[in-house]
């Protein structure tokens, strides 16, 4: 595809099954908002999140109790775990020890050099990447006084002394995130490092907001770095349910081409043609087809301006009329339904041909 084409090439990383960079897709990531020391309550949100597509998990690691019980959670964990460690470098240890993929650190906060000697002899040992994650909100002092606040050229001059660190002990086996909470910044900076550096980005909006706040912020800021190119990895930040920041991430991917998973809707704004419930019937159909993994187009039209057209185009598709709709699929008209009928016949139509794309029956 043209999108991947014009992907920045940047090193390869393993995070247990799962590549970054090196051309490999753009992959998923959201980060548990549970007590890590409760390891069933973890669980039962990382499995949540894998349903809904996440491929990279991260945990707060805040004490040595949430290291401790990093060893569990990761036993009963699908998917990398990377480990978000800030200040003591005993929990980047302790975290490695229970089996985590990647380590999330700033080597300028673990403390003296010879910590910093430690953690990165341990993640050579066991082939464990670490994650470089600078944040507008947490800059050094130092630069915040040179720069006089946390520019996008200060947080890269961040991300470029901790880099240096990792060069210096020989470990550049590392990704590289620059997040502030608005979008021109975080943009900029982004842009600004990728002239300097070949590693992985894990790209991001932090502290977008809340759901629907956060996802515009995080749809334009990572819009605009992935049409250009910028991003190996992606996690969006909301306010709320870490299982809408996965259903955030794979939109804006599918909506930029780079990937597809699950539907991919299709519907009308509605005006004065439209004569049914079109609004219901797409929200219905959307919310009862969030479970799908495979990717169809399905449109969801009210009138006979565009509707006919976007449904033929569609894998599945309805068209209104006056009370009721015609059900395409692929491009054929195949039942004319009054409009109370229109959400189920999609919806199972809908599930009749995933099954059949993933060889299965119904159930």
């Amino acid at each position: 595809m043209e999108q991947q084409e014009q992907r920045r090439p940047t090193r390869s990383l393993q995070l247990g099954a799962v590549q970054v960079g090196g051309m490999a897709p753009v992959t998923v990531q959201s980060m548990c908002n549970t007590d890590t020391r409760d390891v069933e309550a973890t669980l039962t949100q990382i499995r949540a999140l894998v349903a809904a597509g996440c491929e990279i998990i991260r945990c707060a690691v805040p004490d040595a109790e949430a290291a401790a019980a990093l060893g569990k959670i990761v036993q009963g964990c699908p998917i990398p775990m990377v480990a978000d460690i800030h200040f003591d470098y005993r929990l980047a240890l302790q975290a490695l020890e229970s089996g985590v993929a990647c380590l999330r650190i700033n080597p300028g906060n673990i403390g003296e050099r010879w910590k910093v000697v430690e953690v990165v002899a341990a993640c050579q040992e066991r082939k464990v990447p670490i994650r470089i994650g600078v944040n507008g909100g947490s800059l050094e002092k130092e630069l915040l006084e040179k720069h006089g606040h946390a520019t996008a050229e200060a947080m890269v001059e961040s991300a470029l002394g901790h880099i240096r660190i990792l060069e210096e002990l020989n470990y550049p086996q590392l990704k590289v995130s620059l997040k502030a909470s608005d979008v021109r910044r975080t943009v900029a900076a982004y842009r600004l490092l990728a002239t300097q550096v070949d590693y992985p980005l894990h790209v991001g909006i932090t502290e977008a907001g809340t759901t629907w706040a956060g996802t515009i912020k995080s749809a334009v800021g990572l819009g605009a770095l992935l049409y250009d190119g910028i991003g190996d990895t992606l996690r969006v930040s909301l306010t709320g349910d870490p299982v809408e920041e996965v259903r955030v991430g794979w939109e804006i991917l599918k909506a930029l081409e780079l990937r597809q998973r699950g539907p991919r809707f299709i519907s009308c704004p509605t005006c004065g043609r439209c004569q049914i419930d079109l609004i219901s019937v797409a929200e219905e159909v959307e919310r009862r087809l969030q479970h799908l993994s495979v990717p169809l187009t399905i449109a969801v039209m009210g009138c006979v301006v565009n509707g006919p057209g976007e449904a033929r185009e569609a894998d599945l598709g309805i068209a209104g009329g006056k009370d009721m709709g015609l059900l395409f699929r692929h491009g054929e008209i195949i039942r004319r339904l009054p409009q109370r009928e229109l959400a189920d016949a999609l919806v199972a139509e809908a599930e009749q041909m995933a099954a059949e794309q993933l060889g299965a029956k119904p159930d």
